[in-house]
């Protein structure tokens, strides 16, 4: 008999709950809004006492939204920190599940967990343990695999707010990041470019310079990724990247921008390694089910 897993994939503007595993997928999911943590939980926890197996769940696992503090010595684990969404400031991942789940529960970023699922069953499968996933949506997260594990330090990987140059068309367009104005996120995530532009990606045409700067924006944070951790796959994923046509112009710009000092980095080979992703279901999820493995 499958054991099945309980996950959660917990995003700034929705939850994404599901009952499956990682390998065989989920057996059913719903989507339910982010309201405040109370609410939020509380449907969950409906949600997963209605499907419950016989046998009850053979772990559970989240992956959420960020920063979270995933030091398990620390006072304040499984906690929501300094998020830009008050209501969850402070709030604990873990107390309003354990309700269900009394054993361990896995925990990680939503991006993290997209990584580890991505690695392990997507478009990183067959080529190394090492990767990054690239999430650019309404903000810009970054998830590392490295030798199978995702990577943590103090906190965990934030480079959605590390500092690119700027591109000139840009003019005097101060960002969109309420704390650091034009990081990365400020200046390329989706809300960036309604921003600076007034409209996405979608509603521009293929000719709007928008596109260039995008592209040359993803293309430093993929050259950065490359030259700093060596991931032998970049995953970039989230709603902006399902423009298709970006794909092309920041694989060759990245590999400008490397100049072919790391081996494997010329365009041809990024045609592999520079990837959209590949599982058979939202990798964030398919990442909550692998963390509730991993945590039994």
């Amino acid at each position: 008999m499958t054991a099945l897993y309980a996950g959660i994939e917990a995003g700034g503007t929705k939850f994404l709950l599901g009952v499956g595993s990682a390998r065989e997928g989920s057996r059913v999911t719903r989507r339910i809004p982010t309201r405040d943590p109370d609410a939020t939980f509380a449907e969950a926890r409906a949600f997963f006492a209605e499907h419950a197996p016989p046998g009850g769940y053979a772990g559970a696992g989240i992956a959420s939204f960020g920063p979270v503090d995933l030091d398990r010595g620390s006072p304040s684990y499984g906690r929501v920190l300094k998020t830009p969404k008050i209501a969850w400031r402070d709030a604990d991942l873990l107390a309003p599940m354990r309700a269900i789940f009394p054993g361990a529960i896995g925990l990680d970023t939503d991006v993290n967990a997209a990584a580890l699922a991505e690695a392990t069953l997507g478009a990183g499968h067959g080529r190394g343990s090492d990767l990054a996933y690239v999430t650019v949506g309404t903000g810009i997260g970054v998830g590392i695999v490295i030798a199978g594990a995702p990577l943590h330090g103090t906190l965990h990987p934030e480079a959605g707010h590390i500092f690119v140059r700027r591109h000139a068309a840009l003019g005097d367009f101060a960002g969109v990041c309420p704390t650091h104005g034009d990081c990365l996120e400020g200046i390329a995530s989706g809300g960036a470019i309604a921003a600076r532009w007034g409209a996405g990606l979608d509603a521009l045409p293929a000719d709007h310079p928008a596109w260039a700067v995008e592209a040359e924006h993803i293309a430093q944070l993929c050259a950065n990724l490359l030259l700093t951790l060596s991931p032998g796959t970049i995953v970039l994923g989230g709603g902006v990247m399902t423009q298709q046509a970006l794909f092309a112009p920041i694989r060759a710009r990245t590999a400008a921008l490397i100049g072919g000092y790391v081996r494997d980095a010329h365009e041809a080979a990024l045609q592999q390694r520079i990837a959209a992703p590949a599982c058979r279901e939202a990798p964030g999820l398919i990442g909550a089910y692998l963390l509730a493995e991993r945590a039994g």
